[in-house]
Protein backbone atom coordinates (compact mmCIF):
# COMPACT_ATOMS: atom_id res chain seq x y z
CA UNK A 1 0.00 0.00 0.00
CA UNK A 2 1.22 3.46 -0.82
CA UNK A 3 1.59 5.97 1.99
CA UNK A 4 -0.89 8.80 1.94
CA UNK A 5 -0.01 12.22 3.33
CA UNK A 6 -2.15 13.90 5.91
CA UNK A 7 -3.55 17.04 4.37
CA UNK A 8 -5.95 18.24 7.05
CA UNK A 9 -3.31 19.39 9.53
CA UNK A 10 -2.37 22.54 7.69
CA UNK A 11 -1.40 25.45 9.88
CA UNK A 12 -4.03 28.17 10.05
CA UNK A 13 -3.67 31.68 11.38
CA UNK A 14 -6.37 32.43 13.98
CA UNK A 15 -6.88 36.02 12.81
CA UNK A 16 -6.74 35.25 9.08
CA UNK A 17 -10.02 37.04 8.40
CA UNK A 18 -8.64 40.19 10.06
CA UNK A 19 -5.44 40.21 8.02
CA UNK A 20 -7.33 39.81 4.74
CA UNK A 21 -9.22 43.03 5.43
CA UNK A 22 -6.02 44.83 6.40
CA UNK A 23 -4.42 43.90 3.08
CA UNK A 24 -7.26 45.63 1.27
CA UNK A 25 -6.84 48.66 3.53
CA UNK A 26 -8.46 50.01 6.64
CA UNK A 27 -12.20 50.23 6.87
CA UNK A 28 -14.12 52.89 4.99
CA UNK A 29 -16.53 54.25 7.66
CA UNK A 30 -15.81 56.30 10.77
CA UNK A 31 -15.67 54.59 14.15
CA UNK A 32 -17.39 56.44 17.00
CA UNK A 33 -16.21 55.94 20.58
CA UNK A 34 -18.60 57.33 23.19
CA UNK A 35 -18.89 57.34 26.94
CA UNK A 36 -22.20 56.98 28.81
CA UNK A 37 -22.72 57.83 32.45
CA UNK A 38 -24.40 55.09 34.44
CA UNK A 39 -25.12 55.53 38.14
CA UNK A 40 -22.72 57.43 40.37
CA UNK A 41 -19.13 57.12 39.10
CA UNK A 42 -19.82 54.15 36.81
CA UNK A 43 -19.44 54.64 33.06
CA UNK A 44 -19.79 52.62 29.86
CA UNK A 45 -17.66 53.03 26.74
CA UNK A 46 -19.44 52.22 23.47
CA UNK A 47 -17.72 51.65 20.13
CA UNK A 48 -19.86 51.84 17.02
CA UNK A 49 -19.10 51.69 13.30
CA UNK A 50 -16.62 48.81 13.09
CA UNK A 51 -17.02 47.06 9.74
CA UNK A 52 -19.10 43.88 9.60
CA UNK A 53 -16.14 42.11 7.97
CA UNK A 54 -14.48 41.85 11.39
CA UNK A 55 -15.54 39.38 14.06
CA UNK A 56 -16.57 41.67 16.92
CA UNK A 57 -16.64 38.81 19.41
CA UNK A 58 -12.94 38.12 18.79
CA UNK A 59 -12.13 41.81 19.13
CA UNK A 60 -14.03 42.11 22.42
CA UNK A 61 -12.31 38.99 23.77
CA UNK A 62 -8.85 40.47 23.11
CA UNK A 63 -9.85 43.91 24.44
CA UNK A 64 -11.25 42.48 27.68
CA UNK A 65 -7.97 40.70 28.41
CA UNK A 66 -5.78 43.64 27.47
CA UNK A 67 -7.74 46.38 29.30
CA UNK A 68 -8.74 44.23 32.32
CA UNK A 69 -12.42 45.17 32.05
CA UNK A 70 -15.67 43.45 31.17
CA UNK A 71 -17.38 43.98 27.84
CA UNK A 72 -19.99 42.65 25.46
CA UNK A 73 -21.36 42.98 21.93
CA UNK A 74 -24.88 44.47 21.90
CA UNK A 75 -27.21 44.40 18.90
CA UNK A 76 -28.61 47.93 18.62
CA UNK A 77 -31.69 48.55 16.47
CA UNK A 78 -30.33 51.74 14.88
CA UNK A 79 -26.52 51.29 14.92
CA UNK A 80 -26.20 47.54 14.42
CA UNK A 81 -23.67 45.67 16.55
CA UNK A 82 -22.03 47.89 19.18
CA UNK A 83 -19.15 47.06 21.53
CA UNK A 84 -19.71 47.98 25.18
CA UNK A 85 -16.88 48.15 27.72
CA UNK A 86 -17.02 48.92 31.42
CA UNK A 87 -15.31 52.12 32.50
CA UNK A 88 -13.75 54.97 30.54
CA UNK A 89 -11.72 53.12 27.88
CA UNK A 90 -11.84 55.80 25.15
CA UNK A 91 -8.12 56.60 24.92
CA UNK A 92 -7.06 52.96 25.24
CA UNK A 93 -9.59 51.83 22.61
CA UNK A 94 -8.49 54.51 20.13
CA UNK A 95 -4.85 53.48 20.58
CA UNK A 96 -5.76 49.78 20.25
CA UNK A 97 -7.71 50.28 17.00
CA UNK A 98 -4.86 52.24 15.41
CA UNK A 99 -2.18 49.80 16.67
CA UNK A 100 -3.84 46.76 15.09
CA UNK A 101 -4.44 48.70 11.87
CA UNK A 102 -8.21 48.50 11.93
CA UNK A 103 -8.63 52.26 11.40
CA UNK A 104 -6.59 55.43 11.08
CA UNK A 105 -6.60 58.29 13.59
CA UNK A 106 -8.74 60.38 11.23
CA UNK A 107 -11.42 57.67 11.09
CA UNK A 108 -11.83 57.39 14.86
CA UNK A 109 -14.09 60.00 16.46
CA UNK A 110 -13.98 60.21 20.26
CA UNK A 111 -17.07 61.78 21.92
CA UNK A 112 -17.90 62.74 25.49
CA UNK A 113 -16.90 64.99 28.39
Amino acid sequence: MAEQGITNVEKKEPFADLTEEQEEGVQREDIHIRIQQRNGRKTLTTIQGISENYDLRRIIKVVKKEFHCNGTVVDHSEYGEVLQLQGDQRKKMKQFLTDIGLATNEQIKVHGF
